[in-house]
């Protein structure tokens, strides 16, 4: 759109030139602009829109922000500044030095004119100075000898009260020496009364420690005077003390002992076993071979009967062999052995066995 014309106004006027002359715009002849202008003006519009699409859409964008928020620009420079619209304006100043004041106009003094005029007097035409001194040197001695009088009247009364000052002092010392000396005795009997009294309570404190102590170890002794036989028959009892050698009987002969008699009654046991199962295996096998053997033999036996002779040392090898149940064993198994396979045995061997057996049924 073009802009009105303000004619009120000379700032507003475009025939008024400001600041460069360079940029001298130059008005047509004409208000109105030409048609091709118009156009030309149009396709750069237009051409500058196009670009700036095309710029837009090269550049990245970030996605749409999602509903109820939007999007802000945000400075991401290493170093951030202050965005404002307004320019920061800083007012700055400076002051020149103060004019200095004029110094004062000096005082006129008129240049000397004329001459010097002096007058001669002689001497004795004013005064004489013997006599015109004289009242004055007596005033001015009068005055020295009275001001000397005075001081040494001072320096009399000066000395006077300094001796009375160190008379005082010395008075004052020696009072204060005095109540010195009293205070240090009244205190010395006052730390002596105290020490006294602590030795007192001390010697009553020992007296009563000493008393409680007697006491004590007389009903001690008199509470204790049964604890340490007691307590001595307690350990005898409980086996603390004890006598080495019973100690040694019980803990190392008995049980010995004890082993050898189970295992010395564990051999008589077993040989009584062995010699029980060996008088059943004879009786069954001889009761075998006596149902089995002919009527010749059985008519035949009752005829011989042993010796008693030959029937002694048999049965007193059978009673050894009854205290020897082990050799008893391995020599009865021999004859088991060799009956086993045998029916019909020897007439001998039967009454052999028969006095073994009334042997062992007489034991």
């Amino acid at each position: 759109e073009k802009e009105p014309v303000r004619y009120a106004n000379l700032m507003y006027d475009r025939r008024v030139v400001r600041g460069n002359t360079y940029a001298l715009q130059v008005i047509p002849a004409s208000t109105q602009p030409s048609p091709w202008e118009i156009q030309r003006q149009r396709e750069a519009r237009k051409r500058a829109l196009a670009r700036k699409r095309a710029k837009e859409q090269m550049q990245s964008r970030t996605p749409e922000p999602v509903e109820g928020r939007e999007h802000i620009r945000v400075q991401t420079e290493l170093y951030l500044e202050e965005i404002s619209d307004r320019i920061i304006e800083v007012d700055t100043e400076c002051q020149t030095d103060a004019f200095l004041d004029r110094p004062p106009t000096p005082l006129f003094i008129p240049a000397k004119t004329g001459k010097d005029v002096a007058t001669q007097i002689e001497e004795g035409e004013l005064f004489d100075f013997d006599i015109e001194v004289k009242p004055i040197l007596e005033v001015l001695i009068g005055k020295t000898v009275e001001q000397a009088l005075l001081e040494v009247m001072e320096e009399e009364e000066l000395a006077q009260l300094w001796a009375h000052q160190r008379a005082y002092a010395e008075l004052r010392n020696a009072e204060l020496a005095e109540v010195q000396r009293l205070e240090e005795q009244d205190r010395r009997y006052r730390e002596e009364k105290e020490r006294r009294k602590l030795q007192h309570m001390q010697m009553l404190q020992k007296q009563k420690e000493t008393t409680e102590k007697i006491a004590a170890r007389a009903f001690a002794q008199h509470y204790l005077a049964d604890l340490i036989p007691s307590v001595f028959n307690n350990l005898r009892e409980s086996g603390f003390f004890y006598d080495p050698i019973e100690r040694d009987i019980e803990t190392e002969f008995f049980p010995w002992l004890m082993t050898e008699v189970e295992e010395t009654l564990e051999m008589k046991v077993l040989g009584r076993t062995v010699l029980d199962s060996l008088i059943c295996t004879v009786v069954e096998k001889r009761l075998d071979a006596f149902s089995h053997t002919p009527l010749s033999n059985q008519t035949e036996a009752p005829a011989e009967k042993p010796r008693p002779t030959d029937a002694a040392p048999q049965v007193a090898s059978e009673t050894g062999a009854a205290d020897q149940p082990v050799t008893e064993k391995e020599e009865t198994d021999q004859p088991v052995a060799e009956e086993q396979p045998a029916h019909h045995v020897s007439f001998q061997s039967e009454e052999s066995d028969l006095a073994g057996t009334e042997n062992l049924e007489t034991e």
